[in-house]
């Protein structure tokens, strides 16, 4: 058991360090970079991670606030624009902010060569 525990130990530290450097590694100040591996951004910055905050904050106000059903009332809290028209309008909103303020997204599986990034991020 000590063994496996310290296995896994030694090859999750090293990749750990490696994506935090990654975060760092950011000239231009992006408030999201894209991921390391699949397609999207990771919040790079203070500033990315509020707009994480509020999103979360808002989508579980919603949740916390929602009316219960009433059966007959279509003013009801399970109302398509009471409960999932804010979300998707929200999750939408949040998109828009990670494209403007974050990296060029992209797929990439594991970290670009330096000369790489940058001819990638000059096109955005």
């Amino acid at each position: 058991m000590i063994k496996t525990s310290f296995m896994f130990r030694a090859r999750i530290e090293p990749m750990f360090k490696k994506y935090i450097n990654y975060i760092k590694d950011n000239p231009k100040g992006y408030w999201f970079k894209a991921k390391l591996y699949g397609w999207g951004w990771v919040p790079a910055k203070w500033q990315g991670w509020c707009a994480i905050i509020i999103y979360i904050a808002f989508i579980l106000a919603l949740i916390l606030t929602r009316e219960i059903d009433i059966a007959g009332n279509p003013d009801s809290g399970s109302n398509f624009l009471t409960f999932a028209l804010p979300i998707i309008i929200s999750t939408a909103l949040l998109i828009v902010v990670t494209y403007v303020k974050g990296e060029k997204p992209r797929w990439q599986w594991g970290q670009m060569n330096h000369e790489d990034r940058h001819d990638n991020n000059s096109k955005h």
